[in-house]
């Protein structure tokens, strides 16, 4: 397409002189785009200008190019902006494919038609994979769903310009936004595939069992550490489908930690005793143990181990539980109370010990005395009962 135009040498007391030229579609925000500028176009467009005269070639035209085309010069005088009254409108043609899903048993029926005017009789040719099929009339009937080959047709002595191919969904990329997932936040997760006719989307939970949205996007206004897991998505149309899964990791601060003291209750000088804190936190939490009172740290780790304790070490401990979510704290007293020394327990249990000992052999010498007694008052009985029965005869 081309363009002349006329111009004044001289306006205003001011020569004319043209300082650009260009062909544009688009006005963004008051500028004219020209289209060497405007990414649609990009590598695709030529002028040939020339004095008064201004051609425009478009390279690899689509339909989407079926547009008004406009000129526009620029001179150097402050009002020396123009554009033509009228552009040039122009509409692109070609073949196109419709595609129909058939059931009983599920096949795939391919229309390919046009809305250029031609004399008949009209020739068609398919394509599969950019080769030619032997197929010749408008219509190709594919005898199974969800094929992975691509299908264009042509009109007969004009291959080099086919339709554009119809094809299954193909690989499907799934995105989750932001890409770090912390609880509270907004979550979108977003579905895209390769297919044409375009594709229609629908969320799943778990394996394939929980409809959860048929959209391209699944949103979280509030995502929680439960939504956590796997999300499949399946991309559909006409063509076939395909499903790919994306994994959602929800991070959280800790949650409020629990801690214990073993052995539980007092603990007795020179002994020991072990603090254990534990809390749930995605990522894993680090754990710090302090001392009421004291800045410096105690120790880290889940587990802290006082040895050789002390009336010192009474006090409150506490627990710090942090990630790079969040931190939480938590607090155990210890108590300390003084033990009896070993050399007094030693004594009282030799004491005892003797004092058992003398009472066994007390109570034997006692019961020996007893039996002998028993012995001796025999013979003395029996005496007396003799000089009864000798006195009443």
């Amino acid at each position: 397409m081309s363009c002349n135009y006329i111009y004044p040498a001289k306006y205003d007391n001011i020569k004319i002189v043209i300082e650009k030229t260009f062909w544009f579609t688009k006005v963004i925000n008051g500028d004219h785009v020209d289209l060497k500028d405007d990414p649609d176009y990009s590598g695709r467009v030529e002028y040939n200008c020339t004095k008064t005269f201004c051609s425009l070639k478009i390279f690899n035209v689509s339909q989407t190019d079926s547009k008004e085309y406009k000129f526009r010069i620029i001179t150097n005088h402050p009002g020396g902006k123009y554009t033509g009254s009228t552009g040039v409108s122009l509409y692109v043609r070609d073949p196109q494919v419709k595609v129909n899903r058939l059931n009983n048993p599920i096949r795939i029926q391919l229309t390919c038609h046009t809305d250029c005017q031609l004399d008949p009789p009209v020739s068609y040719v398919w394509l599969e994979d950019g080769k030619a099929n032997k197929e010749s009339n408008n219509n190709l009937v594919l005898s199974s769903f969800n094929t992975t080959h691509r299908y264009q047709c042509a009109i007969r002595g004009h291959e080099d310009v086919p339709s554009p191919a119809v094809y299954a969904p193909q690989t499907i990329a799934l995105s989750v936004t932001p890409s770090e997932t912390v609880e509270g936040s907004k979550v979108t997760l977003t579905c895209s595939s390769d297919a044409n006719p375009a594709a229609n989307y629908t969320w799943y939970r778990g394996k394939v069992d929980k409809l959860l949205e048929s959209n391209k996007n699944l949103t979280f206004d509030s995502i929680k550490s439960m939504d956590s897991g796997q999300y499949y998505c399946t991309a559909i149309n006409k063509m076939g489908q395909n499903t790919s899964r994306v994994n959602v990791d929800v991070k959280y601060a800790p949650r409020s930690p629990s801690v214990s003291q073993s052995p539980s209750g007092d603990i007795v000088v020179g002994s020991s005793v072990t603090l254990t804190c534990s809390s749930d936190a995605n990522p894993a939490a680090n754990y710090t143990w302090y001392k009421e009172g004291e800045k410096a740290q105690k120790d880290s780790g889940e587990k802290f181990t006082i040895t050789n304790i002390q009336n010192e070490h009474s006090g409150n401990y506490y627990c710090k539980v942090q990630n790079k979510i969040g931190h939480h704290n938590t607090s155990v007293s210890v108590t300390v109370v003084a033990g009896q020394p070993m050399s007094t327990i030693t004594c009282r249990l030799a004491l005892l010990i003797l004092i058992s000992m003398l009472v066994l052999i007390t109570f034997r010498r006692t019961l020996k005395t007893m039996k002998k007694n028993t012995k001796l008052s025999d013979p003395v009985e029996m005496m007396e009962m003799r000089n009864a029965i000798e006195i009443t005869e």
